[in-house]
């Protein structure tokens, strides 16, 4: 299945299907830990198949749904027979469409959907991605747009679900006043992803939403399971991936261009979230000689 691999990137070959790859997958071969630019998700059909993301195993049951954001260091093993979907594409794709970044970074490291875990969600999403594969591999007109739909529509429906108002604001009654936070905190979840690399202060953030320092912070983190700082770092973390695959780059170049004020705090703040260093990172991911 992985056609390309240098070190550990993994690059995706998309084809003439237009930024989506789907695989009836029914290989016995294990896949070494890669990563790759793509979104991935896997649903076992047949017998089950089993994933490490994160340093966690994960073992699928047929009908489970794995869903690994971009950039995830992963491993896969498969059993002597079975059969699963795996779909890969370009997140470029939904990026652009209010709400879907941050989307995605909730998922992150990764996130299995299982029955037993949320019967509706998972009763929405797997005859979707039973749908979308049947498209992707059909000869009807127009199957392109019909999969961009779908593949749209899986990630509204799992975003409603993670930014759900009960999920997220359970103690406030008043739906009006629920969405117009959701809609406050997603703007400023969009601003930190376009300025992440410059200096970003939290009074900025609150007078954005519209809120007190302090009730922003509170409400920040209660909507995004993580306090703003922690997003904002793992964005620049996010942006400062892309920059130590470029060998051309020293690891010092990285860390100012991604916001952080000086390499120690680059070097910790890396190792927190990737458990490795930048130099480590630059070495698994086939850059062989580091700058620094």
């Amino acid at each position: 299945m992985i056609e390309i691999l240098n070190g550990a990137k993994e690059t995706v070959s998309y084809r003439e299907h237009f930024g989506i790859r789907i695989y009836l997958n029914r290989e016995a071969d294990n896949y070494p830990i890669h990563w790759h630019t793509a979104a991935e998700v896997i649903m076992p059909l047949e017998n089950t198949y089993s994933a490490v993301v994160d340093d966690t195993q994960i073992v699928l049951n047929p009908g489970d749904i794995l869903i690994i954001p971009p950039g995830e260091l992963h491993q896969l093993f498969a059993p002597e027979t079975g059969r699963r979907i795996i779909m890969q594409f370009d997140c470029t794709l939904l990026y652009h469409l209010n709400g879907l970044d941050s989307t995605f970074h909730l998922l992150r490291p990764y996130i299995t959907i299982t029955p037993q875990q949320g019967k509706d969600l998972h009763g929405a999403l797997k005859p979707l991605l039973i749908e979308l594969t049947e498209e992707y591999f059909s000869p009807s007109l127009l199957k392109e747009a019909s999969a961009y739909a779908m593949l749209i529509q899986f990630f509204v429906i799992l975003g409603r679900n993670f930014m759900g108002l009960e999920r997220r604001f359970p103690h406030r009654k008043n739906q009006q006043q629920q969405h117009k936070y959701i809609d406050k905190l997603l703007e400023v979840c969009n601003y930190i992803n376009d300025h992440c690399t410059e200096e970003i202060q939290v009074e900025t953030l609150a007078e954005l939403a519209g809120f007190s320092k302090f009730h922003f912070m509170r409400l920040f983190k209660q909507f995004m399971g993580m306090s703003y700082y922690n997003y904002l770092n793992e964005h620049r973390i996010m942006f400062a991936e892309k920059l130590l695959i470029d060998p051309n780059l020293s690891i010092i170049e990285v860390a100012m261009s991604s916001g952080f004020g000086s390499l120690p705090t680059f070097n910790r703040v890396f190792k927190s979230y990737k458990k490795c260093t930048p130099s480590e990172y630059k070495l698994l991911h086939g850059v062989h000689k580091p700058l620094d």
